[in-house]
């Protein structure tokens, strides 16, 4: 497993995601996501999966956080935010960084996606650490919103 990452005086520490997070991870959501957070009833049920991975990027409280599961050779990357007040500081490369790398350690060779096909500043995250869009899933989201599916392979670890 991924030892958490090593924290400068400027960056938070990013480690595995606790039950006691998911009141800040639960408020990060529905800031970023209005019209379909999540439930704190579905972040317990993630967190309790066997096949997921979720981590919290921490400086007093948690900033960000990301979840993947993984079934090698596949992943699939649940979900991915950062505060908004803290956008555009690496912080989301950062944690999709660790992901990446544990569903290496858990066997996977590719991960795939889901995003709003009208949230650019998160395509754009994805396609410069090597995500390509292969397929769009048009009124995917609750609200009618398209979503642009998108796939990296082959997936190494420390490789963002």
């Amino acid at each position: 497993m991924t030892t958490p990452a090593q924290s400068t005086p400027n960056s938070p520490t990013i480690r595995s995601m606790r039950w006691w997070d998911i009141d800040d991870v639960h408020r990060i959501e529905t800031e970023c996501f209005p019209n379909d957070c999540w439930s704190i009833d579905q972040f317990w049920r993630e967190l309790a999966g066997e096949t997921r991975d979720y981590l919290v990027a921490v400086a007093d409280a948690p900033i960000g956080y990301v979840g993947i599961s993984t079934l090698a050779p596949d992943s699939d990357l649940q979900t991915l935010a950062t505060d908004p007040g803290c956008r555009g500081t690496g912080i989301g490369r950062a944690l999709l960084n660790q992901a990446i790398d544990r569903a290496v350690e858990r066997g996977a060779t590719s991960m795939i996606l889901e995003v709003r096909a009208d949230n650019h500043s998160a395509t754009g995250l994805y396609e410069s650490c090597g995500f390509e869009p292969i397929a769009k899933r048009s009124r995917y989201y609750p609200d009618g919103g398209d979503a642009v599916i998108m796939r990296k392979r082959p997936l190494k670890a420390g490789v963002v």
